[in-house]
This record gives structure tokens, C-alpha cells and sequence, in this order.
């Protein structure tokens, strides 16, 4: 008898890796837009005792999970470099904490 292995593809895994960098950057870019544009800064505002953080967590969560199932899609049935995968997670959620923090979006300040 002899023993069969299934490899499971890395596709979903990938997907998942990569859909959390993409929203840590979308957050971090509505973290940089609403100190350069009072409009996005307003547009943000959906609970007003929070303010603008609301509206950034809430479209960072809504750009993850449709991202992700998009990818997920997209990705499935294949089998990926779960190395350079892990690689652009950390380059997309280092950008995306780099636009978090005041230094790097008021340098963006005119």
C-alpha cells in the first residue's frame, strides 16, 4: 500500500497574507488623506464621538475582507511563493503603520 499525500494549494493562505497588508495601507493612506483634505477628514466621520477614526477602521476593514475575497478567488487553486507572499505582507503593513504615525503624514502638510 502506499501512502498518498494531497498537497493543499497556498492560493487561500496567500490571499489571506496579503488582504491584511492591503487594509493596513488602506488605513494608513486614510490616516495620511484626512490630514491633507478636511473634506476626506469630514467624509470619514461616521460616529461622531470617534470622528474620522470610525470612518478609517470601517473602510480599512471593508478594503480587507473584500480584498481578500477577491484574492481568495482569484487564488484557490494555486500554489504561490508563500515567501515573497509574507515578504509584501510586511512591506504593505509597514507602509500602512509608517502613514499612522504624526511625523510622516504631517510632512505631507503644506
Amino acid at each position: 500500500m502506499s501512502a498518498q499525500t494531497k498537497t493543499i494549494p497556498s492560493g487561500p493562505a496567500a490571499a489571506a497574507m496579503i488582504s491584511a497588508g492591503i487594509g493596513g495601507l488602506t488605513i494608513g493612506i486614510l490616516t495620511t488623506g484626512a490630514v491633507l483634505s478636511e473634506a476626506l477628514k469630514n467624509a470619514l466621520v461616521l460616529y461622531v464621538p470617534a470622528g474620522p477614526l470610525s470612518g478609517k477602521t470601517t473602510f480599512g476593514i471593508a478594503v480587507w475582507l473584500l480584498s481578500w475575497l477577491i484574492l481568495n478567488a482569484l487564488w484557490k487553486n494555486k500554489e504561490l511563493n508563500l515567501r515573497s507572499v509574507f515578504t509584501w505582507t510586511l512591506v504593505l503593513l509597514a507602509l500602512g503603520l509608517l502613514l499612522t504615525f504624526p511625523p510622516v503624514f504631517e510632512a505631507f502638510e503644506a
